[in-house]
């Protein structure tokens, strides 16, 4: 393989296989000692009840509600 301009590798074709890396995959670089390693980016999937993503974003919500209202409040209080 061969640097290119920008820093650019292509990684040939058995070595994407390999990774399971396609077009438009990320992947993860890194260094260990001397060493450039890359590796597929591949999130975990995990299932999230619905329910609980409702509860979370709406308390969010409600703190950052709260948040603003201060800061406003406080501003008017300081005008």
């Amino acid at each position: 393989m061969k640097v290119r301009k920008k820093g650019i590798i292509i990684l040939p074709k058995k070595l994407r296989e390999a990774l399971g890396v396609e077009e438009g995959s990320e992947v993860i670089a890194s260094v260990v000692g001397d060493k450039a390693v890359l590796r597929a980016l591949k999130p975990k999937i995990v299932d999230i009840d619905p329910d609980i993503v409702d509860k979370l974003l709406h308390e969010e919500y409600e703190l950052e509600k709260g948040r603003f209202t201060r800061i406003v409040r406080d501003e008017k209080v300081s005008t």
